[in-house]
């Protein structure tokens, strides 16, 4: 089984890429966002530090973490921000170390593909075969965002100002799948990397 990391800059196509994987190939896909989520609820790794760090006030009528009222409270205090992230990508990362290794013991895939933004920033590639990075220009993806999530341009700055350049990612990735145009050009590239064997659809 091959680990392959998948990252890229917000609006640069990630979902994409993971669907057709998953659509077409003999693999599995872990989101790191989603995994985040999962160890957030109520008797998770997470749950009870985040609740110690940042008040009951962040929780739901149901007791859960409220992922509105957590931002909000994160808001604007880069202190608290490290914190958080002390907190969340560490247990993110042993978990999916951990999935590494049952689904090598498994054998039941020939890939395992890790979508993350921060890979690079948090260390992935120990424990990763190969890295991509799905690449758009930065108005395509802008124009992504406010067509799909409905962000302004002053939101999209903001995220962007905190992102990775295009050339940090070039350097840590050994792979570069260029989606700036139809989906067919980035499914003809995808195949390229992976070639024909191993199909999903039997």
């Amino acid at each position: 089984m091959k680990v392959i990391g998948v990252t890229g800059g917000v609006g640069a196509g990630k979902s994409e890429v993971l669907a057709y994987l998953e659509r077409r190939r003999d693999c599995r896909v872990i989101m790191a966002d989603r995994v985040a989520h999962q160890l957030e609820e109520p008797g998770e790794v997470c749950y009870e530090p985040l609740t110690a760090l940042l008040g009951k006030e962040i929780l739901d009528a149901a007791g859960k973490i409220d992922k509105q009222k957590m931002a909000a409270r994160i808001f604007g205090d880069g202190e608290l921000l490290l914190k958080v992230n002390g907190i969340v990508h560490p247990a993110v990362k042993a978990y999916l170390t951990e999935q590494i290794e049952k689904e090598r013991v498994a054998g039941r895939f020939s890939w395992l593909f890790i979508e993350a933004a921060l890979l690079i920033e948090e260390g992935y590639a120990g424990i990763l075969d190969e890295l991509w990075y799905i690449h758009a220009e930065e108005e395509v993806r802008r124009q992504r965002l406010r067509d799909t999530r409905g962000y302004s341009d002053e939101k999209i700055d903001a995220i962007l100002q905190k992102q990775l350049s295009a050339q940090a990612f070039r350097e840590h990735c050994g792979v570069v799948i260029e989606n700036n145009g139809t989906l067919e050009c980035v499914y003809t590239q995808i195949e390229k990397e992976l070639g024909e064997e191993q199909w999903q659809k039997r």
